[in-house]
């Protein structure tokens, strides 16, 4: 590969990964940043929840709630860290890239602990969390979009540089970070910090909050990934591949307020599902602005302001002084969210 143009694509797949001089530092620096705000779920206490949920202080419908987001992250997490490793790792040769593929795999990895951490203090039914995504039809339904969406680039005959290759994965990277990470993870994300802003589970909110915070690290970097192999290879981005797109994140939205209606068949937490309508048409609205695409859907209003509010600066300042002090490194935790 030639260092100094800094192409995301090469023929080299195993060559040394090369990080100076830099010709990703937007990449780089979203490495470090995620490095510093290194976490570990088993460092937060579960003794509270464990409390309220034994002793009844949360609801049927607040458990059907929980049930339901760790089962579709249950599966989704796994497509995601598969996906890195297989595809995107494999292909996109730029070192310092690499290097935050390497760091976001280890950060799927967490919230996979999470999810078992999660199970085991609440002493959760395991098959009925993790078997979600084949039992509830609206879990179901994302998991098998997702499926039908992406193409087996790992497969021996694919060839990356190619023009159809490099359009096979734009589309991964499509599916991967803008849909599944940035658009079918939201929703949960919401309802589970909901709990969490009225004093339920707060050990599980905590989660949740440093879960969104690597989430809008992957989303950041997959958006950079994204315009930068279409900046590099113009012709890719083709109208046809465009309006794909634009289907492709209509059917998300959609299907994430279908799942926003079964988890929420009442409403609860001072939430309801067609709350959820308005903020999943300003999630998609925002990720569509990101990649350069003119659709917009017609709400563009988020209802739940305060879900910036509940990983500030504060918050976060808080988790890391109850940590051992050679893991205190919340400096980087103080960017806006």
């Amino acid at each position: 590969m030639d260092t100094k143009t800094g192409e995301l694509l090469s023929e080299d797949v195993a060559g040394v990964n090369r990080i100076l001089p830099h010709k990703h530092k937007y990449a780089w620096d979203l490495f470090l940043s995620s490095c510093a705000n290194n976490w570990m779920p088993t460092e937060i206490s579960m003794q509270e929840d464990i409390n309220q949920w034994k002793n009844n202080e949360i609801t049927d419908d607040e458990k059907l709630l929980v049930k339901r987001c760790l089962g579709f992250f249950a599966g989704s997490e796994s497509l995601v860290g598969n996906n890195l490793l297989l595809s995107a790792f494999r292909f996109i040769t730029d070192a310092e890239c690499r290097q935050y593929i390497l760091r976001q795999a280890f950060e799927e990895s967490l919230h996979n602990l999470t999810i078992v951490y999660i199970c085991d203090s609440l002493d959760l039914d395991i098959e009925e969390v993790f078997a979600a995504y084949e039992t509830v039809p609206s879990i179901k339904a994302k998991d098998d979009f997702l499926m039908e969406i992406t193409t087996d680039i790992s497969r021996q005959d694919f060839k990356a540089t190619t023009k159809e290759g490099k359009q096979e994965i734009l589309r991964n990277l499509l599916t991967y970070y803008i849909v599944c990470e940035g658009t079918f993870f939201f929703s949960g994300f919401a309802m589970l910090l909901a709990l969490g802003r009225q004093n339920k589970l707060q050990g599980v909110s905590d989660q949740i909050k440093y879960t969104l915070r690597d989430e809008s690290s992957h989303i950041a970097f997959g958006t950079y990934l994204i315009n930068t192999l279409i900046e590099q290879n113009p012709s890719i981005w083709t109208k046809t591949i465009q309006a794909e797109f634009v289907e492709h994140i209509k059917k998300a939205v959609d299907l994430e307020i279908a799942y926003a209606k079964d988890v929420l068949p009442t409403g609860i937490l001072g939430l309801n599902a067609d709350m959820f309508i308005d903020y999943m048409h300003y999630i998609g609205n925002r990720r569509l602005e990101a990649i350069g695409l003119d659709y917009r859907f017609p709400s563009d209003k988020n209802p739940f302001p305060w879900l910036g509010e509940v990983v500030d600066v504060q918050a976060m300042g808080n988790f890391f002084e109850r940590r051992v002090r050679e893991y205190q490194q919340g400096g980087a935790l103080e960017e806006d969210f």
